[in-house]
């Protein structure tokens, strides 16, 4: 009887040990995807990179996404689970050898090979956090997304480590622990079946159907996107750039910058999925809306001392939308789920790369501390298609 709970969720009680589990995944992969920022300062100068170019390299990183679609209508048909045991394994590898790449196109192929196994992981999981979350989607996004927001705090801190004691060429001896942590993720995850429940219902709507319905939706979340993306692209790939070129500050303090705001933004991701869950999504998320582009022109402007707090509070605002617009998503999604969740993903890393080029093709003219300024207040937009969205 037990090993039954186990294989098969139940539709409505939270399942915490499995969504833990998927949460955990989550956590090891984005700590080997969050691995490009810290390090940038030291491959701009290796390799004789501007702005633009890094730009250039993070659209070649979400190239995959175009894919999502396709993925998500796939993973709708095979065994979930083995997309999001296998992808650690095949990320730490491709980022761990990051340090090594000889010439910008080996590095943009390392990119485009994690890019590809960040899509296949982030397709599925969230599929999965929904099944096993019962009647408390909110609360389970909120898991999910704090086990990524707290490996983008920890990934800084582990690359910056690795290169302070190996050197930069020394980081593929961090791929072990991604081929254990793949191993383990299979020892736990072979028996926990999710796709079969899903078969029956994919035979009742056609994908037009299923678009149509939800274009209007995925009109209004596009536009959140854009204009939340504006500053948090912005931050999580220029902050450390931004805090040792334009600040002076060390390699440390620009990666602690970013593990401050992560860490920060696992917190916001956590609470704000299960707060939603109380208040209303909208509400949660206008509040987000408003609050986010106001602190990030604080940040500009003001002294270097407020630095710290306003990272904090940036955190807590930037990344707490993605879990509740996820569970929005799950919520419309019940015949076709990693299909609307691909459709949401190949939105976000598109939106995301295009404007880490504007950005720093912008900041390649004007300078980074002037672009955030402009950043903060185009993030604004996002307040009106908020407003638009239905209770």
């Amino acid at each position: 009887m037990k090993k039954e709970v186990h294989d098969r969720p139940d539709s409505t009680h939270f399942q915490s040990g499995n969504v833990i589990l998927v949460s955990i995944a989550h956590l090891i992969h984005d700590i080997y995807s969050s691995f490009f920022a810290p390090i940038l300062p030291l491959l701009i100068e290796k390799l004789g990179m501007n702005y633009t170019m890094v730009g250039v390299l993070s659209l070649v990183h979400r190239l995959p996404s175009l894919l999502n679609p396709f993925i998500g209508l796939m993973a709708d048909r095979i065994a979930l689970r083995y997309l999001v045991i296998i992808t650690p394994a095949i990320t730490a590898i491709s980022m761990s050898l990051l340090g090594l790449a000889p010439n910008i196109l080996v590095l943009g192929i390392l990119l485009f090979v994690t890019g590809f196994s960040s899509m296949f992981f982030h397709v599925p999981s969230p599929v999965m956090i929904k099944k096993l979350s019962g009647d408390k989607v909110g609360r389970g996004m909120s898991f999910y997304m704090f086990g990524g927001e707290m490996a983008r705090t920890i990934g800084p801190l582990i690359i910056v480590g690795a290169v302070t004691v190996w050197g930069l060429e020394g980081t593929w001896k961090l791929i072990p622990l991604g081929l254990l942590a793949t191993f383990i993720l299979y020892l736990r995850f072979r028996n926990v079946k999710i796709s079969e429940e899903f078969q029956d219902r994919k035979k009742e709507n056609g994908i037009r159907k299923s678009l149509r319905a939800a274009a209007p939706f995925f009109i209004i979340i596009t536009g959140i996107t854009f204009f939340r993306a504006i500053t948090k692209s912005a931050l999580t790939t220029f902050l450390p750039t931004y805090m040792n070129v334009d600040l002076g500050q060390s390699l440390w303090i620009g990666g602690g910058a970013l593990a401050l705001l992560e860490l920060a933004g696992a917190g916001g991701a956590l609470l704000s999925g299960t707060i939603s869950d109380r208040i209303g999504q909208k509400t949660s998320l206008l509040i987000i809306a408003i609050s986010s582009p106001i602190l990030m022109l604080l940040f500009v402007h003001l002294s270097s001392a407020w630095s710290i707090p306003i990272l904090i509070l940036m955190g807590l605002s930037l990344f707490g939308s993605t879990p509740i617009i996820l569970a929005m998503i799950q919520n419309r999604a019940n015949d076709r789920p990693a299909f609307f969740n691909s459709i949401f993903m190949l939105i976000s890393f598109f939106i995301s790369a295009v404007l880490v080029i504007g950005i720093g093709a912008v900041a390649d003219r004007i300078g980074l501390q002037f672009t955030y300024e402009i950043c903060g207040w185009l993030a604004f937009g996002a307040v009106p298609f908020v407003l638009a969205l239905k209770r």
